[in-house]
């Protein structure tokens, strides 16, 4: 072999270990990428899930709210209706006289 061909041995087998350290420096990167996913991914779920459980309660106090402000509006208008009776009374009373 000669020397020149010495050389280009020598540089290719510089090539392919640097390509060795480099497919493996990927292969840990790309474990670490999973690792990271899988820990986002399971953050996502738990957030999506108390999302929903929010959601829930959210809706649980609207129907809540509609419920009270009718119970009020119904006591309001017993309260007029019971004041427009006394009057509609009094005038009666007055119309007899």
């Amino acid at each position: 072999m000669t020397d020149e061909q010495a050389k280009m041995v020598a540089n290719f087998e510089a090539r392919v270990r640097q390509l060795m350290f480099l497919c493996d420096s990927l292969k840990q990167e790309n474990a670490d990428l999973k690792l990271l996913f899988a820990g986002q991914k399971a953050l996502n779920e738990s957030l999506t899930e108390e999302n929903e459980q929010l959601k829930n309660k959210y809706d649980n106090l609207k129907m809540a709210k509609i419920i009270s402000v009718r119970q009020n509006d119904f006591s309001e208008a017993k309260k007029r209706l019971s004041n427009l009776v006394r009057e509609v009374d009094k005038c009666i009373a007055l119309l007899n006289e």
